[in-house]
């Protein structure tokens, strides 16, 4: 079966009324049928599945004083796809949502067919509507529609994001990846076809991702992030958890974790991209691990991929480099071939590929028996603006970095001396330097170098800091998360749910901890490149 757009009558994409021409090898004249998809707020390119078999049924629903006429249902649709419709008319919250049917409450995946539901049938529904949540009554303000001084006056960085009740942890995990244009770039050439490769909800999440850091990049106000918050809760149902009737906090680190792995599944496919797997080129490194036996000289090695490092603290650690260190090596027990029983095996661990973009989680977070909840380390830990960590690189890794290393050097050696030369020269003498003798391009790659033809970007090992993900509270499963993030323009920017406010870059390094403040939970560093 073949679905088309009736190019006659196109009807509406948004939110759920689509006018489809169904041509089949069976007839020679098509028909019009009129379906329902899920109302999730996609505003463009959705995945159409089979409608063979398909019943509609149309029904009205009384919610307080309010009676809403001629809803369809699409029966071969979960119930969660109509708590979704009546979320958008009611601004009820799906999981708030109690509709008396045959048997009881209408559960998310109930069998349609086995509530003996008619045409023209009145349900009742009770719930109370979620102001922080509803639909706001005009529509988003877009960049363009603004007058040019109030354009101005809003470009460089993007619009914030409204809390939908305890998801700041959300907020800020999305704001610090939209800060990334290649994933934005990878993301803007997903096509919205499903291949058999994707699950649906990966899917749906990667698309719903595609369309929020769109509307964030057009909008001058703050976006309420509803149909994404859907598809998340619907992909990892953790994230839907209850306490009292309202969303509990969540772990941002946990979010962040799920979120590159759902991308990484879908955007690995065959795309406009030149690599294969384009979110472990952009996140991913590899760990050399080598593991050794306390009891015996048994020693093997393996390579391990992983998204992020891990910072450990302990009374010991006072900076990031430090932590980092004490996150490569550890003690594991598993079985010893030799011995023919669990050993103890010393792991230590050695970077053997490097990112475009390093993430680096702050283990602050640690489960306390006796509160029964994870408490948090307050420990502070200092984090540079600037992170060199070739000490933690495999020897095979080095001797690729060295020749990168010191043409780097030789550059920064190079523009000391023109900044010492300008110091020293008459103003009408001023040495002007370009953006390739600057420590880093602002935008696109973070390079140094003169861009020669035909030359390749090449890693040195270090890395700029572009975005701080911070919590504030004594516990992950409480207090509050912020995402502070570095703009094209140098200037960092505040990202506290639907408020946004512009920083110092001296305050950002001030976010180490030792207190109830806000402090570091992830950072995220950007690879200084050079052409060679």
């Amino acid at each position: 079966m073949v679905i088309k757009p009736d190019p006659n009558q196109p009807g509406s994409t948004h939110p759920v009324r689509i006018l489809a021409y169904i041509e089949t090898k069976k007839e020679e004249e098509g028909k019009f049928f009129f379906f329902d998809i899920a109302c999730l707020g996609f505003k463009k390119e959705i995945n159409l599945v089979s409608l063979q078999h398909q019943t509609m049924l149309t029904v009205s629903v009384k919610w307080q004083k309010k009676v809403f006429e001629s809803i369809e249902i699409d029966t071969s649709q979960p119930p969660f796809v109509f708590k979704a419709q009546l979320y958008d008319l009611s601004g009820v919250p799906p999981e708030r949502q109690k509709i008396m049917v045959k048997g009881g409450l209408l559960k998310d995946d109930a069998d349609w067919s086995t509530l003996g539901l008619k045409n023209g049938q009145k349900l009742m529904m009770m719930g109370t509507a979620d102001e922080i949540v509803k639909a706001p009554e005009k529509g988003p303000v877009f960049m363009e529609d603004l007058p040019e001084e109030q354009q101005a006056a809003n470009l460089g960085y993007s619009a914030g994001l409204v809390n939908l009740g305890n998801t700041c942890y959300m907020n800020s995990t999305m704001q610090c990846l939209i800060s990334v244009p290649e994933l934005k770039s990878e993301l803007s050439n997903y096509q919205s076809a499903r291949t058999k490769d994707v699950d649906q909800t990966s899917h749906m999440l990667t698309v719903a991702t595609r369309e929020l850091f769109s509307e964030l990049d057009k909008s001058v106000k703050a976006v309420a992030p509803m149909p994404f918050w859907m598809v998340l809760q619907k992909k990892y149902p953790q994230f839907a958890q209850l306490h009292n009737g309202n969303h509990m906090q969540q772990d941002a680190e946990e979010c962040w974790t799920q979120m590159l792995y759902t991308l990484s599944q879908s955007l690995k496919l065959p795309s406009p991209s030149e690599d294969p797997d384009a979110v472990k080129a952009l996140f991913g490194l590899n760990l050399l691990n080598r593991l050794h036996c306390q009891e015996s000289s048994e020693e093997s090695s393996e390579t391990e991929s992983v998204f992020s490092l891990k910072c450990h603290i302990s009374h010991e650690v006072n900076h990031l480099h430090e932590g980092l260190k004490h996150g490569l090596k550890g003690e594991l027990e598993k079985t010893s071939p030799s011995l023919g029983r669990t050993a103890v095996y010393v792991k230590e661990s050695l970077i053997d590929s490097l990112p475009r973009y390093l993430t680096v989680q702050f283990v602050r977070f640690f489960w306390k028996r006796e509160s029964n909840q994870k408490a948090k380390i307050l420990r502070k830990v200092d984090y540079p603006l600037e992170l060199d960590i070739y000490d933690l690189c495999s020897e095979d890794l080095r001797k690729k970095l060295e020749a990168p290393r010191q043409k780097l050097r030789d550059i920064e050696g190079q523009k000391l001396g023109l900044q010492a030369s300008a110091k020293s020269s008459s103003k009408g003498d001023d040495v002007k330097m370009t953006d390739a003798e600057g420590s880093s391009n602002q935008s696109g790659e973070s390079s140094t170098g003169d861009q020669q033809e035909g030359a390749s970007p090449h890693m040195t090992g270090i890395y700029d800091l572009v975005s701080v993900l911070t919590h504030k509270g004594r516990s992950a499963d409480s207090g509050h998360y912020v995402a502070w993030v570095k703009q094209e323009s140098g200037k960092w920017v505040q990202y506290d749910d639907a408020n946004t406010s512009l920083q110092r870059g001296e305050d950002i390094i001030k976010l180490s901890g030792g207190g109830d403040w806000h402090m570091a939970y992830i950072v995220m560093y950007k690879a200084r490149l050079i052409s060679m």
